[in-house]
């Protein structure tokens, strides 16, 4: 169904799409209906030339459900609902240098991500998407079978952790926080009906999925490998050029992101605001029902159950 109120293009045949012509503090209702449209269509969705206040930033993202506040992140001064995703020149780590998406190491993962351009540098800083949906389409019918009947454990520790990456990296210091506040591992379905679309999507990650349910780390590596590497091929991602003033508003449940760290000595500052999702388990919530699940929520994991190992898919990434 063609959209009549807002102009969508498609970034690439694989993911993402630019919506044009929009005032994000002015969206009529129509306008705003095409939007959701688009989110829940294309996965990841664009914005230019939004001159956002932090405030008009926040209404934006309540307008799609309740802000969950990142608990790791330095917040905005005066914004606690604001993250803030900084590089600057002397540093040479940047915050999620590496595929992942957010939040799938909680009981409810967020449902998706707001991220507006604040400073960027001349060149470089770019944003990858990947499709999660085109990732499972794209198996054989034999593998699809196999994992929608599996569980894959997703935890934090070893990111945000007292012993965890950025605990040991010098450059971390004032970009992260509360390292007390990991919490358990948690479970979740290999394979999601998507709460929005209905699709069913894969639902591993790089940077959060630490093993199958019920294997050890050791056993789980070769089949999460393969799947990282599938996921990620060409024709299953884009990539969004950043202006200041762009917006990207991509669904944590339908795609993964990383973030390109080709711009060494210059400064790049980014305001992320996270919204709430569901228990995915039970895949029921919708953009305008309540954020709450109508089965049990995913099982959570004693923490020290599960055991990062080695490996490239333990690369230590972060939301962004």
């Amino acid at each position: 169904m063609a959209y009549e109120t807002v102009d969508v293009r498609k970034l690439t045949g694989g993911c993402g799409a630019e919506v044009l012509g929009v005032d994000l503090n002015a969206l009529s209702n129509s306008q705003w209906a095409e939007v959701q449209r688009a989110y829940a269509e294309f996965g990841v969705i664009f914005f230019r030339d939004q001159r956002l206040t932090p405030e008009q930033h926040i209404a934006f993202a309540r307008r799609w459900a309740p802000i969950d506040i990142n608990r790791f992140f330095t917040p905005v001064e005066g914004h606690p609902e604001i993250a803030e995703v900084r590089k600057e020149p002397e540093q040479k780590t940047n915050i999620g240098g590496g595929w992942h998406t957010d939040h799938s190491y909680d009981k409810a993962p967020a449902m998706g991500s707001v991220l507006l351009a604040r400073e960027l540098p001349e060149e470089g800083g770019d944003t990858l998407f990947a499709n999660m949906y085109r990732a499972f389409e794209t198996l054989s019918p034999g593998l699809q079978k196999t994992l929608e009947g599996m569980n894959a454990v997703h935890g934090s520790a070893h990111i945000f952790g007292a012993k965890g990456y950025h605990k040991n990296q010098p450059e971390s210091g004032g970009r992260f926080k509360n390292e007390h506040l990991v919490g358990d591992d948690v479970v979740h379905p290999v394979v999601i009906r998507h709460p929005l679309s209905g699709r069913k999507a894969l639902y591993v990650n790089p940077g959060f999925t630490l093993r199958f349910e019920g294997w050890s780390a050791d056993d789980s590596r070769p089949l999460l490998e393969h799947l990282y590497r599938h996921a990620t091929k060409p024709e299953f991602t884009c990539r969004f050029r950043w202006r200041e003033g762009s917006i990207a508003f991509w669904d944590n449940r339908a795609t993964w992101h990383y973030a390109a760290n080709d711009y060494q000595g210059e400064r790049r500052l980014m305001h992320r605001i996270t919204v709430s999702g569901c228990a995915l388990s039970a895949a029921a919530c919708t953009l305008d029902a309540p954020r709450q699940s109508s089965r049990p929520p995913p099982r959570v994991m004693p923490k020290g159950a599960a055991t990062t190992g080695k490996g490239a898919y333990f690369m230590a990434i972060t939301a962004f």
